[in-house]
């Protein structure tokens, strides 16, 4: 069976059409729904920012197609700094794998990146499909968690938490 490989890309300014195709209501359910243009083209230059973490593009290694988006980014969490991660697949590219995939090429680079011990996932508690990502990239299940997605959005997520020291 021929298992397609990611490729992570570090976000670039060309990058922001991406932004827009995962800017969709079916794409955005579980985030509190799509952005406005003007709160996209804030994300896009924060993505563009050096910082703790990094955003990617995510490509298929033999084609270079673009698939999606994952990231890294320093938070607070019960008291400690951790890293968090969240990804996004476009419609055409799901079930098939990549987004564990490019999880965990994300967590390779959280280890190189240091800083962090832990780097967690908050999938919303009713989306299978993240859940799943999580489970398959080698996140262990710490349980549910109220968490504000985006400000002043309450969810229930689950949390999902990997030790980059094991």
């Amino acid at each position: 069976m021929d298992v397609e490989q990611v490729r992570l890309r570090p976000w670039a300014d060309g990058d922001f059409w991406l932004l827009e195709r995962l800017n969709t209501p079916e794409m955005t359910e579980h985030l509190g729904g799509p952005e406005s243009e003007e709160k996209l083209a804030v994300r896009h230059r924060r993505y563009l920012e050096p910082e703790p973490g990094c955003m990617y593009r995510v490509e298929l290694a033999a084609s270079a197609e673009t698939v999606g988006s994952i990231g890294f980014w320093a938070r607070e969490w019960r008291g400690e700094s951790v890293w968090e991660t969240g990804w996004g697949v476009l419609p055409e590219f799901q079930g098939r794998g990549l987004a564990a995939r490019a999880a965990r090429a994300v967590v390779v680079e959280a280890r190189v990146a240091g800083w962090h011990r832990y780097l967690h996932a908050f999938p919303s508690v009713d989306h299978p499909a993240s859940n799943s990502v999580c489970r398959k990239a080698g996140f262990t299940l710490l349980g549910e968690a109220e968490f504000e997605y985006p400000k002043g959005r309450w969810i229930t997520s689950n949390d999902w938490r990997l030790d980059l020291q094991a």
